[in-house]
């Protein structure tokens, strides 16, 4: 009995692989980099570094556990939409556009990461990195985002 059950839900999930999700993005370029991933890219920024002002140097940094775990969110809102730019839909399928999707995956996961465990000097680092990945892309693909 065990290995009939074993069968059936192996050959369950075969049927599963082997069937593709459609997927109809619902938001323009324009839209996905400005209500998406920017604000989630300006909390991470917004939470890292140095400010100066008339009164002196204001560290960036989260405070609170609320506000690390702000900049865990919307990190982790920046590396899925790394994902989001690889789908049809988004990706015109060129290699530049696929490295820079994934380059800023990987950047956001750092900063994820650096949140995780607090570490200001790894977020103010890979949010250099996220902020270099969406530079480059911008560089090469600006035109085509509206």
């Amino acid at each position: 009995m065990m290995c009939l059950l074993i069968t059936f839900f192996a050959g369950c999930g075969d049927t599963q692989q082997n069937t593709q999700v459609p997927f109809k993005s619902t938001l323009s370029m324009h839209e996905m980099m400005t209500w998406y991933l920017e604000p989630a890219a300006d909390v991470i920024w917004d939470s890292a570094g140095f400010v100066i002002t008339e009164d002196g140097e204001v560290d960036l940094r989260p405070t609170t556990e609320e506000g690390w775990l702000n900049v865990i969110n919307a990190a982790t809102v920046v590396a899925e939409g790394g994902n989001l730019l690889l789908i049809n839909g988004y990706s015109p399928n060129e290699a530049d556009w696929d490295a820079y999707s994934k380059g800023l995956t990987s950047a956001a996961l750092k900063a994820r990461r650096a949140a995780e465990s607090q570490d200001a000097d790894a977020l103010f680092d890979a949010g250099g990195e996220i902020f270099n990945v969406c530079r480059a892309c911008h560089n090469r693909y600006i035109e085509r985002m509206d």
